[in-house]
Order: structure tokens, then C-alpha cells, then sequence
């Protein structure tokens, strides 16, 4: 699940959290926001900045068995 969370202190500034969005994606989905919201002070990234999506095709599947069935 996609989850942005925005926090709105006292004293104009926001605090924005991401989770469920995998890669680098994630500044898509927010880059529209941050330019409405203003000036980004910092950033920090998490772990599923970093992770990569493991989508398997129906071509590595059928390469994997071919590659097996030759034994």
C-alpha cells in the first residue's frame, strides 16, 4: 500500500513521509507537492528507496526452465 503522510508543524514547516512506493519513484509521486509546498530543506531516504522492484516476466520463467531441462 502507497502511503504519503504529511506532518505541519507550528511553524510552516512539513514533514513528508513515504512508504510503499519501492526506488526512486517515489520523487515522482511527490515532486508535483514539493513545488506547491516550497523550498525542500532536506531529505532522507529509507530502505525501500533503495530496494528493487522483483517483477519476474514469463520470459526469464521460460528461459530458467529451458535452461534447467537440458541436464
Amino acid at each position: 500500500m502507497e502511503t504519503l503522510e504529511f506532518i505541519i508543524y507550528p511553524d510552516g514547516r512539513v514533514k513528508e513521509t513515504v512508504t510503499g512506493i519501492v526506488g526512486a519513484s517515489c520523487a515522482e509521486v511527490t515532486a508535483a507537492i514539493e513545488a506547491q509546498l516550497g523550498i525542500v530543506v532536506a531529505q532522507q531516504t529509507t530502505s525501500e528507496y533503495f530496494a528493487q522492484r522483483n517483477e519476474q516476466t514469463a520470459t526469464d520463467t521460460v528461459a530458467a526452465q529451458t535452461a534447467y531441462s537440458q541436464w
